[in-house]
This record gives C-alpha cells, structure tokens and sequence, in this order.
C-alpha cells in the first residue's frame, strides 16, 4: 500500500471513529439526532452543504405538496385547441421543458406535452397544418395538495415521472409539482443555464387578487399598491410578513396588515417564496 492510499485510509477511519464516537450517545428523536449532527458540524466531521441536506430530507418527511407547489396563477399552460404560432413563442419564451394542456379552462388538465417532443416537427415546411397536440400528448399525473412530499419523490423516481398535477379536495386544479420543486428542498435552489436574471415580483390573478414573489422589496411593493409598510428591518415583503406572524409560516397561514390580506402560498425552510395578497379596501 503506497502512502497516498495509507493516509485515505487513515482519513476515513478518523472521520468513522469520529461519527461512531459521536452517535454513541444514542439519540432517541429526531431532534436529538439532528442536535447531534450540527455538534458534528461544529466538530468538522460535516460541512454545512452536507448538514443542510440531511436536514432537508429530514424537513421533506414532514411536507406536504401544498407546502411547494407553483400555484394555478403561475402555471405556464397549453390549450387544447392552440396552434403551433399560439404556443411555440409561449413554450420558447418560459424555457421549461413540461408544459400541462388544457380543455376550456384551467381546471381541466387532458395531457401533458413535452418540448423535446416538438422538435422532430418542421413547423416552417407544411408540419403546422397537420400538427395535432393529441398525437404527442403524454397522460398526466394527478396528486392531492396533502400527499406527503417524501412519498411523491418516490413515486417519481419509480414511475420515472417528473412533472404531477396538483388537485385540491373539490377536485379543481390547485397547481403544479416538479421533481426539481422536491430536490430544491433538500440542496437548495437549482439554477440552470436557462434560468434569468429577471423576477416576476408582482402578478396580478384579478382585479383584487394578486400573487407576490416573497422577495419583493418593500420599496417596490410600497411604490405598487401605494401603501407605507416600513422597510427599516427589512428589505422584502416575504421577511416582513414573516415577522409580522412572529415564525416562518407554512404554505396556507394567513395574515391581514391594514387593508391587505396575505396568504402564504409557498415557503421553505429559508424563506417565503410566493404569497397571495388579497385587497380588502
């Protein structure tokens, strides 16, 4: 055995010995186990990336898809009837790769459609006039708001799926669940070289309903609705709502600040993502 290999092994033995040392106070919850792996943080046995994941798969056990899902607003859709000059710039101009087809409205889902699934199609040689989304069209998956998210991860990884739509308890669609949305809870957010820069703050769904990135600066949201909530400790509208309700809230609590009504649609264990605002005035 030369001495690069003697020293490897020398290395995973200590770190062993260390962990084995470690976990020879048997911890009896998880919160005790989760202590005792941040006193193995502390120690350098683990870094933090490392740490943040294994409490990331910890926190996913206790989730429920509800808590990440892109709601229905923001979903970028299909219709049934659209043809390749209605959806092309729209499929182009999103850089996702699955996007659900739609019969008259949003709460009907017939299929889902995949990008790579297009390109086989010379739209710009007579394809457009035979093109039929049905021909293409892949079945969707259909999931609960309350499934637990550890639970659709492995039924992604079984059914080799990636995409599932969200249903709430009447049925309708409520939104949309990515094998991504469920990985960025245990490694944090992925970025791709396809991902802007540019960030959609403010939505407006209707006339008194609107859907608000959590990251919003206070300054921004101020100058929008033209209101005065205080930007002096903190920046984004998501860390002021988070103490206004005195924790980091999960996805359904509520709160209403003057005549504003906020819902929080979508958080993780950082931060609120996404929030519905509701005017009361």
């Amino acid at each position: 055995m030369n001495d690069d290999a003697a020293s490897k092994n020398a290395s995973q033995k200590s770190w062993l010995e260390q962990i084995s040392h470690l976990l020879s106070r048997e911890p009896q919850d998880r919160a005790q186990l989760i202590d005792l792996l941040r006193e193995a943080k502390q120690r350098n046995i683990l870094d933090t990336d490392a740490l943040e994941m294994i409490e990331g798969v910890f926190q996913i056990s206790d989730m429920q898809v509800r808590d990440i899902m892109i709601p229905r607003s923001h979903m970028v859709v299909v219709e049934e009837e659209d043809k390749p000059d209605e959806f092309l710039p729209k499929i182009v101009n999103s850089s996702h790769s699955r996007f659900p087809i739609i019969r008259e409205n949003r709460d009907e889902v017939i299929g889902i459609i995949l990008a790579k699934d297009l390109l086989k199609f010379n739209f710009n040689n007579g394809d457009k006039a035979t093109f039929n989304i049905q021909n293409i069209m892949r079945p969707a998956i259909f999931v609960p708001e309350s499934k637990r998210i550890d639970v659709l991860l492995k039924e992604f990884r079984l059914n080799h799926n990636h995409m599932a739509i969200v249903v709430d308890e009447y049925g309708g669609v409520a939104g949309l669940v990515t094998i991504e949305d469920i990985l960025e809870e245990i490694v944090g957010e992925i970025e791709d070289e396809f991902d802007t820069e540019e960030i959609e703050f403010i939505h407006k769904a209707s006339e008194k309903c609107y859907t608000i990135n959590g990251l919003t600066p206070i300054e921004d949201f101020n100058e929008h609705f033209h209101c005065h909530f205080s930007d002096e400790e903190f920046d984004t509208i998501g860390g002021y709502i988070t103490h206004q309700l005195g924790h980091l809230p999960r996805a359904g609590e509520a709160v209403t600040l003057d005549e504003y009504q906020f819902k929080v649609l979508n958080a993780d264990k950082r931060r609120i993502r996404q929030i519905e605002l509701v005017l009361l005035g």
